[in-house]
Parts: structure tokens; C-alpha cells; sequence
């Protein structure tokens, strides 16, 4: 047990030093680009499916909520993975890979940011609503696997430097805590 556990501990350093390397300045754009949209009065919508449904709800909620910062206002973030109402009602007459785009065509506006999560980059549902709205709002990925179909629909896609699923997770839940964090210090003056 005790060499599993340090297998997993070292390609997690492995993946996050590669990630320190490589993706530092898409990381910065990335965080420049979520404060001009706020600094605009635009929202932040986010998406993916799995683990990265999860951590697009985790990041709406540090946004909407706040990070570390009280004293700033709530931020305009929503997770399109939350409404079980439309999921099942998109699902059941769309299909699936419509999920998150028939949402995206409701709910966003010119100028808003799209957050598509997918750690394959490939994820049908991600790439049909960053094709959705890529038009009138800003895209930005969070991949890895290379990037996949969202390279070319991404207007800032980092990519995880890493194949495995559980690490490419890791550094996206960290990606989102570093946006967060340049958020709150802008907005908590």
C-alpha cells in the first residue's frame, strides 16, 4: 500500500511541476481575462461532465460565495451541471451532447465567459457548447491529453501536461483555486 500511495503522491508532483513549467502564462491570461469579464458586469458560466462537473459547481460556488475574501460582492457564476430539471429535460428531448449547449444558447450573453472542463479535451457536450457560444462569448479550457477538439474552440485552453485522468483533475481543481484567488484580490480592495 505504503509504495501505491507514493506512486500516486510522486506523478502528482511529476504532473504539477511539469504544470509550474509549462502553463504559467495561459493560467495568468486565464485570470486576466475572468477579471475583465467581471470588471465588465459579464458572468462566468462553467461546465464539464464527472469529476469536472463537480469542480465547475466548486468553482461558481467560491465565486458566487466568496474564496477567501469577505469583503468583496458576489460574483456572477453559474455551473450548468446543477439543474437537474433541465439536464433531464435537455437530455431526454436534445440528447446528451446538447446538455450544456441548449444552456449556454438560454443563458449567455455577449461578453460572458465559458469555463469548458474536459480532461480528454474531447468531451461532446463541452465542445458543442464552447461551439455554441464561442461566437459572442470568451472560451476558456481546462484539458489535458494534449488538448483535444478544445484547442481549436478555446480562446485560452490550458492543458494539462498529462494523460492520467485523477492528475489532469488535480491541477484543474488547483487552476481554478489560483483564478479564484487572483478574483478575490482584485475584487476584495
Amino acid at each position: 500500500m505504503k509504495t501505491v500511495i507514493e506512486t500516486v503522491l510522486e506523478n502528482h508532483l511529476l504532473t504539477f511541476e511539469k504544470s509550474r513549467e509549462m502553463l504559467l502564462p495561459d493560467i495568468e491570461r486565464g485570470c486576466e481575462t475572468a477579471i475583465r469579464i467581471l470588471d465588465k458586469g459579464n458572468k462566468i458560466l462553467l461546465f464539464g461532465n464527472g469529476g469536472s462537473a463537480a469542480d465547475a459547481q466548486h468553482i461558481a460556488a467560491e465565486l458566487t460565495g466568496r474564496f477567501h475574501s469577505s469583503s468583496r460582492r458576489g460574483l456572477p457564476a453559474i455551473a450548468l451541471t446543477t439543474d437537474s430539471s433541465a439536464l433531464t429535460s435537455i437530455g431526454n428531448d436534445f440528447g446528451f451532447e446538447q446538455l450544456f449547449s441548449r444552456q449556454v444558447e438560454a443563458l449567455a450573453s455577449p461578453g460572458d465567459l465559458l469555463i469548458g472542463i474536459s480532461t480528454s479535451g474531447n468531451s461532446g457536450n463541452v465542445v458543442a457548447a464552447l461551439e455554441q457560444g464561442g461566437d459572442y462569448c470568451t472560451t476558456i479550457g481546462l484539458s489535458g491529453n494534449g488538448g483535444g477538439a478544445m484547442q481549436q474552440l478555446c480562446d485560452i485552453n490550458i492543458v494539462v501536461p498529462s494523460t492520467e485522468t485523477p492528475r489532469i483533475q488535480e491541477m484543474h481543481i488547483l487552476i481554478g483555486h489560483i483564478l479564484c484567488e487572483m478574483i478575490d484580490r482584485h475584487f476584495g480592495k
